[in-house]
């Protein structure tokens, strides 16, 4: 099944998806016209290529995530530090859904792919279902762990026959993304699925 992407600010850069993959991309008047059958996505903001967060390591391996379930014992915000590691230890079955609501939480940043050596298999695991891609690590990291680090890394945008991988950003423009940061995110997809979507 077809469909058009297409955010409000960003109208010449709309992405036709067929299945998992990028069938075109160009101003949404044309994909539209040229495929009147194709169901239409459209979002507030820019359209941009998707995040790549240099600290998957770091944010699903040395962070507990709680569930929301857990609020009262651990709040709603990531654990990080020793703490995490004695919740992680004291009961080691909470590795994999912390792992799947940490992924979760990147999806909602807008991120398309980590990087850092994944060592648990909890992690691995949770990063391939969400089909994250895994890039490579920058060699200098600016800031500390975060979902929303500076600088944001932008991929390469997506291109006929790539893979259906982009995010949708609530801004006017990609200065405004970078001041206002990655909690603008309204949808993120990859392999073609709506893994994130706000409204």
């Amino acid at each position: 099944m077809l469909t058009i992407h297409a955010a409000e600010l960003s109208p010449e850069t709309a992405v036709l998806v067929d299945g998992a993959t990028v069938a075109a991309v160009g101003p949404y008047k044309e994909l539209a016209a040229a495929h009147p059958s194709a169901k239409v996505r459209r979002w507030p903001g820019i359209l941009t290529p998707g995040l790549l967060n240099p600290y998957g390591r770091e944010l699903l391996e040395g962070m507990y995530h709680p569930d929301p379930r857990e609020a009262q014992g651990f709040g709603t915000e990531p654990i990080g530090g020793e703490r995490a590691r004695r919740i992680l230890r004291a009961d080691p079955s909470r590795s994999g859904p912390s792992a799947r609501r940490g992924v979760q939480r990147l999806l909602a940043h807008g991120t398309v792919a980590v990087a850092g050596e994944l060592t648990s298999r909890a992690v691995i695991d949770a990063v391939r279902g969400a089909g994250l891609a895994v890039g490579r690590r920058p060699d200098r990291l600016a800031g500390p762990a975060s979902l929303s680090p500076t600088p944001l890394i932008l991929l390469p945008g997506p291109t006929p026959g790539g893979p259906a991988r982009f995010a949708v950003f609530d801004v006017a423009d990609r200065a405004e993304l970078v001041r206002r940061g990655a909690g603008t995110c309204v949808a993120t997809v990859i392999g073609g699925r709506l893994m994130y979507r706000s409204r």
